[in-house]
């Protein structure tokens, strides 16, 4: 009797032995397991198969709350026992003398004995406590069950584990990966038998076993009987590779897999847990149990894998001590791959040449994980190894967005193989070609990395650009010895398409390179192997979080700029011949050259032109390019991104002309000192200036927000034009703009969303026509196209709705960013066709599209067809009624066969010979005439030419949705700078105390002094509810300006606010500058083109450099790079060396700036003297923080901070105080006062003498300090291993002579 299979829903089972797939590594058939268990568990209840407790399954049912009570054993006439025991026919009772024995407990339904110990004895009830091997316990009356005692334990006997499960037949099915799911998946059931050797007869066993299981699956479901207690389950025993002995013995049972994943380090148990969290059981796990797992496999791989330890080579057959050696390939004995099956062979053919990436791998319904991956897959998926010798696990094809995602956000390199050919398919390629070919046809079809994600839920919550970012360098020397490094950058965002180039030249720090890691963070860093400097490495390990680092081979895999050129000349040409996008030949985004001589040059995008004819200038930026594409074309993503690539040119490439500049320049050091974007504490956004900032109801607003902070305004025209836009957002314009804010947070992340929908208008990858998926992915892609379009409708209604602001304002930003044709762009006729060319709300619900009448000609052409022969099958109808005289014939559908005409019995005498009787009831006979046989075919023909204009209508209107791609990116442009503009009109209100808008004035000439007065300055950030007892007090600051001094030196006590005041003056300029309010009374200044500051003690141990090196590499990179218009910020420079070295270093940064430089600053410090030696200086204003000091206990002064700006120096820093509020001891504070006291003493007589002698310090002397402290700085970082005596002898010769100008007399 067939058996009636019941199909699985594709998700990942409890319990499960997927005897085709597990075949694929093991030699033995395994069998067949039953259904799962009635939640009743008795003995009648099968125990479920001792496999983990959880699986790779998204959802696993839940053990019960309650264990429910073990009914009376009922023993059948004869059950079968694997020995033969003395079974006792009367009831024995047991007491407290058989507690920690060993018992052995028989499960009738299982036909198997399961071990364990007695625990306890219970002499109320009577009943022992049994506990098994696997740690279950059971409380049991042994008089009542059938035992056996136990003389040795069996530490590695496994019995199957029984657990209490919810009775949803659907929740079963989703349990189990059956057969059925793999055949008609297109699995490998069905491409050959797995074991080389297996015979006939055991396959049929298998049948048999799964014809058993389907019947009992059935009588469960249709008549919901009680399962009977002959019911069985088998015990599944590893099986040893290359035997085809199948085991079903109670020993065979311990080589079963561990009910915990291992980690690979020692094989530790860890809670079981499944995909996504849905449940988690918690299971004590026997030691041994999980050592033999861990021991099996260890065993297993270093017998069998030589070629993985030992003797490893690369695919050219070197060795890893060898020259070239390629750790990517991997060399596989001939012999080793003879002996493999079919299966076998094209996982290892994938895996030798991929040894750096984890392996899914499709079958069926799952993704496979074999071997060395599924080490992988249970450490970081937690998902449970199969049945057998060898490492195996998997997953459904729905969990796939997840599983890659993790793996990806891990580190991982995950290679995607998919089946590219059915059963089916397979069986008639064997056919027609005569194919002897017994596996379906796998294909790479992805490769996913942090870099090259797309989709995901981690994704999705996060806003933030996951940048893969390309670097080549050239360095040469100057014709003054300097080392002059040109760097070559493309930056790509896959999720946005967007790319980014630029090619800059940069001074031996590497301060633009920097700049831009700090800003970015890539993810993911591309890099010519072997032709990066030693500098620019851990410069780029140094400015990024651990990112994922890939080398490719010079002009081979990292292209040079020609072959980049000719490369994406080839794709866009291609693009152009297929007709893909008519916005390809738009002339406003592309460089037409009308000639057409350069074949495929007309086609390249302006940008990409434009570095083409820079010759040089552009060459490096352009081989960054091709390293980027020839990366990505390994993961199928190149032509993808190119198709509607975003392109842009890096701003601020390097930092020379800066004047001519757009943007003010924020380097490494500011960013990462001023806590733009990342806190000092764990790295993330609070308490940063973009977090306080960041009101943004968009991922793609967020996004921006970031970039305009890392590049501030410059130009006071678009810095006044945005404080415009900002305050017109304001007053009585807040209603429409809290309305606006409430529709945009309905908005999906509409530029990544955009980007996927761009890049499925091409089938290629994963989604490409021949890959076999079983999800439903067009429903997926239908979804997301009208997500899609409801975004753009909801973006459009949004500007709308809030064009009614432009009658009450001012603003000529806000006026262009509102007016359709201009900054917003006209779409709504574009998205009218596609708002009348379907029900959205249908087509969501259903999955397909059923476009409206005069959408699509081709549809609606088949569907005039369909209607045109049914209505010919119902004239036929009539003439058949007139013709036979009866007007009760009908046509009746009976199974398949439709259309049959329904005749009474008494007028069959009349039916002509050529009707053809297909079947008969009671009173009527039906036919079908050679007319209805020849509409029936014209009708199935029609309605199959209707069915595939279906299915393509998606593409269609997807193809013409991306041919205004440009207008779709134009409006979520425009719609993320509102987003931005109102949440800076917003954060205002976060501050504390009064806000003001920031004035601009104009240098008119260079002979104007830069200026910046504020007037009750508070911090953006900082708030008295967040610090504490008091409350955070604002300060009035002036710097620059004709009558005031440039430069504030600042001293005062230890945590006196010195460091604060700086980090406020700085986050109130970019604030301005960025064209947000400033927490200040007032604010006016001149605009700045670049902060530089100096703060805090850290180092780069790393790199070589120590906390006083570092400090000195940041101020050198200030007096190179500072300009008249810059702001300096430095606090307590020299500190890491001695007292007067330090002092001397200080002292000649701070000449350099005041006069040489002559730009605006602050200069907190410790070293007093420098307050003496600037107190008649006018271009220097001594300013200190106040305090007040009181005595404290014994002779330790107590301070109490004022927080306030006060004209004039601070004697003292009280650094004794700070000690006291740290908790040091009072012996220890009483011995440092008196110390501080002496010193104090010495240093003011010393003082005095070398003031009546020390004559004025020639500013020649100062600067050939200065001149060779930057030399020796330039040095360190330039000849860094070659010349460290020679630089370490230079600063010994600067120390001296420093000593030597201050003691002078």
């Amino acid at each position: 009797m067939a058996s009636s299979r019941r199909s699985s829903n594709g998700r990942s089972p409890l319990v499960n032995q997927q005897r085709q797939i597990t075949s694929f590594y093991s030699k033995t058939t395994l069998s067949s397991p039953s259904p799962l268990p009635s939640p009743v568990l008795s003995k009648q209840a099968s125990k479920p198969n001792p496999s983990p407790s959880t699986s790779s399954s998204p959802t696993t049912p839940s053990p019960l709350q309650t264990k429910r009570k073990k009914p009376l054993l009922v023993i059948s006439p004869s059950p079968p026992s694997p020995s033969s025991p003395a079974s006792d026919t009367a009831k024995k009772l047991y007491g407290k003398e058989v507690v920690d024995k060993r018992i052995r407990v028989y499960w009738p339904l299982d036909k198997t004995w399961y071990e364990g110990f007695v625990k306890s004895f219970d002499k109320i009830s009577g009943k022992h406590l049994v506990q098994y091997d696997d740690a279950e316990e059971e409380l049991l009356d042994l008089g009542e069950e059938k035992v056996e005692w136990v003389g040795e334990p069996v530490n590695k006997f496994r019995r199957l584990r029984r657990l209490s499960m919810v009775e949803d037949d659907v929740d079963k099915e989703e349990e189990k990966r059956s057969v059925e799911d793999v055949e008609s998946g297109g699995g490998d059931s069905a491409d050959e038998d797995w074991e080389k050797n297996a015979e006939k007869e055991e396959v049929e066993d298998v049948s048999e076993d799964m014809d058993l299981e389907d019947e009992e699956e059935d009588n469960e479901v249709e008549g919901g009987k009680k399962m009977a207690a002959s019911r069985k389950r088998k015990v599944i025993g590893g099986a040893n590779l290359g035997s085809r002995k199948k085991s079903k013995s109670v020993g065979d049972v311990k080589k079963s897999t561990s009910k915990v994943s291992l980690h690979i380090n020692g094989g530790k148990p860890r809670e079981a847990t499944n995909n996504i969290d849905c449940g988690k059981a918690s299971l004590v796990v026997n030691s041994v149990l999980v050592c033999d797992a861990a021991e099996r496999f260890g065993i297993r791989e270093s017998e069998k894998f030589r070629f993985l330890r030992e003797d490893r080579r690369d695919a050219n057959k070197k060795r890893p001590e060898d020259v070239g050696y390629d750790p990517k390939t991997l060399y596989i004995p001939p012999d080793f791959l003879k002996r493999l099956t079919g299966g076998q062979r094209q996982w290892w053919e994938f895996k030798a040449k991929h040894m750096d990436k984890v392996l899914f791998f499709k079958m069926g319904k799952f993704y496979e994980l074999f071997e060395m991956d599924a080490h992988i897959g249970a450490k970081e998926l937690d998902l449970q190894y199969m049945k057998g010798e060898q490492p195996h696990c998997g997953f459904p094809e729905k969990n796939f967005s997840m599983n890659v995602e993790k793996l990806a956000r891990k580190g991982y390199r995950v290679l995607i193989v998919e089946q590219t050919e059915t059963p089916e398919q397979l069986e008639l390629r064997r056919k027609e070609n005569g194919s002897k070919d017994k596996v379906v046809k796998r294909e790479i079809c992805a490769v996913v990395t942090r870099g090259t994600l797309t989709e995901g839920e981690m994704l999705s919550a996060n806003p933030d650009a996951s940048y893969l970012m390309a670097v080549t360098e050239n360095c040469q020397i100057s014709e003054n010895q300097q080392e002059e490094r040109i760097f070559g950058v493309c930056v790509v965002d896959v999720a946005t398409s967007k790319i980014i180039l630029g090619q800059f030249g940069d001074d031996s720090e590497c301060s633009a390179l920097c700049c831009l890691l700090s800003e970015l963070r890539p993810v993911e860093i591309i890099k010519p192997a072997k032709l990066l400097s030693l500098e620019t490495d851990r410069i780029l390990m140094r400015h990024t979080r651990s990112p994922l680092v890939n080398e490719l081979v010079p002009l081979l895999e990292f292209w040079d700029a020609e072959k980049t050129v000719n490369e994406v000349k080839g794709v866009y040409t291609r693009l152009n011949d297929q007709s893909v996008s008519s916005s390809l030949k738009d002339a406003s985004s592309f460089a037409i050259d009308s000639s057409g001589k350069d074949g495929g040059a007309e086609y390249l995008p302006k940008i990409l032109c434009e570095l083409v004819n820079a010759g040089k200038s552009g060459s490096y930026a352009l081989s960054a390019l091709g390293g980027v594409l020839f990366y990505l074309k390994q993961a199928f993503l190149n032509e993808t991104l190119l198709r509607f690539a975003k392109f842009e040119l890096l701003p601020c490439s390097g930092f020379s002309h800066i004047t001519r500049k757009p943007y003010m320049v924020l380097d490494a050091a500011a960013l990462e000192n001023l806590e733009i974007f990342e806190n000092s504490r764990n790295g993330d956004s609070s308490g940063t200036l973009y977090a306080q900032l960041n009101h943004c109801m968009t991922a793609f607003g967020k996004r921006l927000l970031k970039t305009w902070l890392a590049r501030p305004l410059y130009h006071l025209g678009s810095i006044r034009e945005r404080q415009d836009a900002v305050a017109s957002l304001k007053g009585v314009n807040l209603p429409s703009v809290l309305e606006f804010r409430k529709e945009l947070s309905r908005l999906p992340d509409m530029e990544r969303l955009l980007a996927r929908i761009f890049a499925s208008s091409e089938a290629s990858g994963r989604n490409a026509n021949k890959v076999v998926l079983y999800e439903d992915a067009t429903k997926k892609q239908l979804q997301e196209f009208i997500s899609a379009l409801r975004g753009s409708e909801l973006m459009i209604h949004a500007c709308s709705s809030l064009a009614v602001i432009l009658e009450n304002v001012n603003s000529t930003l806000l006026y262009h960013l509102l007016t359709p044709g201009k900054g917003l762009p006209d779409v709504h006729s574009v998205l009218k066709p596609f708002k009348d060319a379907f029900d959205w709300v249908e087509a969501n619900n259903s999955g397909r599209v059923i476009p409206r009448e005069g959408v699509d000609m081709e549809y609606d052409s088949a569907c005039k067809r369909v209607r045109e022969v049914e209505s010919n099958l119902t004239e036929h109808l009539k003439e058949q009624q007139i013709l036979l005289g009866d007007a009760s014939i009908n046509y009746v559908t009976v199974g398949k066969d439709a259309y049959l005409l329904e005749v009474p019995e008494h007028l069959c005498r009349n039916i002509p010979r050529n009707y053809e009787l297909r079947s008969s009831k009671k009173g009527f006979f039906r036919y079908w005439t050679p007319v209805i046989k020849k509409f029936i075919g014209e009708l199935l023909q029609a309605e199959s030419e209707k069915e595939t204009m279906l299915k393509s209508i998606l593409q269609r209107l997807v193809g013409r949705f991306c041919e205004h791609h440009k207008k779709w990116r134009q409006l979520v442009l425009t719609i993320a700078e509102l987003d931005v503009l109102m949440s800076l009109a917003i954060a205002s209100d976060y501050y504390e105390g009064p806000t003001s808008r920031p004035k601009f004035s104009d240098l008119s000439s260079l002979d104007e002094v830069p200026y910046l007065t504020a007037k009750s300055l508070g911090h953006p950030v900082l708030r008295s509810d967040t610090l504490g007892k008091g409350a955070f007090v604002p300060n009035d600051v002036t710097i620059g300006g004709c009558s005031c001094a440039s430069f504030i030196l600042l001293t005062g006590p230890n945590m006196g606010g010195k460091s604060t005041l700086l980090r406020q003056v700085c986050l109130a300029v970019i604030l301005a500058q960025v064209g947000a309010d400033v927490p200040a009374e007032s604010f006016e200044l001149s605009p700045v083109d670049r902060i530089f500051v100096r703060m805090g003690a850290k180092d780069h141990i790393m790199a070589g450099q120590s906390t006083f090196l570092t400090e000195l590499v940041e101020t050198a990179s200030m007096l190179s790079s500072a300009t008249h218009n810059s702001l300096v910020a430095l606090d307590e420079l020299g500190r890491g060396t001695s007292t007067s070295d330090g002092q001397a270093i200080a002292e000649s940064v701070l000449e350099h700036f005041v006069q040489r430089v002559q730009c605006r600053g602050l200069f907190s410090t410790h070293y007093h003297r420098l307050a003496v030696d600037y107190q008649k200086d006018p271009k220097v204003s001594l300013c200190h923080m106040a305090c007040q000091v009181g005595k404290g206990i014994g002779s330790v002064e107590e301070v109490t901070f004022l927080y306030r700006l006060t004209l004039g120096a601070c004697p003292k820093s009280y650094g004794v105080n700070v000690a006291r509020l740290a908790g040091l001891p009072d012996t220890v504070l009483q011995k440092a006062a008196a110390k501080s006291r002496e010193f104090e003493e010495m240093y003011g007589k010393n003082e005095k003498n070398t003031l009546k002698k020390l004559p004025e310090q020639s500013w020649e002397d100062k600067m050939i300090i200065l001149q060779n402290l930057i030399n020796v700085i330039v040095s360190i970082n330039c000849h860094e291993t070659a010349a460290e005596s020679a630089v370490a002898s230079s600063l010994i010769n600067l120390q001296r002579r420093t000593r030597i100008l201050l003691e002078r007399n």
